[in-house]
């Protein structure tokens, strides 16, 4: 009986399905040239992660320096600090500490010392991790970025922050800090254990073979619908 139905496409459900069917095959394409772009993207990160640079002049050309290690050695002016606030650590609620760190130059950088819980954000109640005189900082450059879709406004009238602003950041701490780059601190622990450093994350979620997958499929089973929805129509007009 199949053997003798031929395959006679209607108006309105080609009309519909075809345009589908390709949106479907654009998306996935896209996804996954976007899995291409991500991986290149992680891998070209663990690189740079992997190689200490000199830090860059003011005015250089920052393009490629983001998320080099960097070695720096000056003295934190702690009663400036500054709080990252709505981030936290394994489902744990807190704020990364922003400290100017004066260089020998004269240079100021500002540095993410890391992350404290909610009760360590008073300086006293980690007073050890305060720490004085000169000190060698290993850490990994970073670069501002716009504020985020959905991001919450800076606070800086209360030292609070959601994204980095530097500009905004040396107004409200009254300093000359660079407003080009900043630096997060490594993973070598503070005394007293606070702040946390080593809060870069270097590694990104890479779901667009998944999405690819799923796009892909979607085109597939609708197709399949589109041919048995026109075998079955032309069996009935047979029957």
């Amino acid at each position: 009986m199949l053997s003798s139905l031929r395959f006679r496409p209607t108006l309105w459900p080609t009309l519909i399905t075809v345009p589908a069917v390709l949106v479907m095959v654009g998306l996935c394409i896209w996804q996954v040239q976007r899995l291409y772009w991500k991986e290149a993207l992680i891998v070209e990160r663990q690189a740079r992660v992997a190689t200490e640079i000199a830090l860059p002049a003011p005015g250089a050309d920052l393009s490629q320096v983001e998320f080099h290690r960097v070695r720096l050695e000056g003295t934190f002016q702690h009663d400036k600090e500054l709080f990252l606030g709505a981030r936290s650590r394994n489902g744990n609620p807190g704020y990364q500490i922003l400290t100017p760190f004066a260089l020998a130059d004269g240079q100021l950088i500002l540095v993410n010392r890391g992350w404290v819980p909610v009760e360590r954000k008073p300086a006293g109640r980690r007073a050890e991790g305060q720490v004085a005189g000169q000190v060698t900082l290993e850490g990994v450059l970073r670069l501002p970025h716009e504020q985020a879709f959905m991001q919450p406004d800076n606070e800086p009238q209360n030292k609070m922050w959601f994204f980095v602003d530097l500009p905004a950041m040396a107004t409200a701490a009254g300093t000359a800090i660079r407003t080009d780059l900043y630096v997060d601190a490594g993973p070598a622990e503070n005394p007293g254990g606070y702040p946390l450093g080593g809060q870069t994350r270097i590694e990104m979620p890479n779901d667009h073979l998944q999405y690819a997958l799923t796009w892909g499929l979607l085109a597939i089973a609708l197709v399949v619908i589109y041919v048995l929805y026109h075998l079955k129509l032309q069996r009935e007009r047979q029957s």
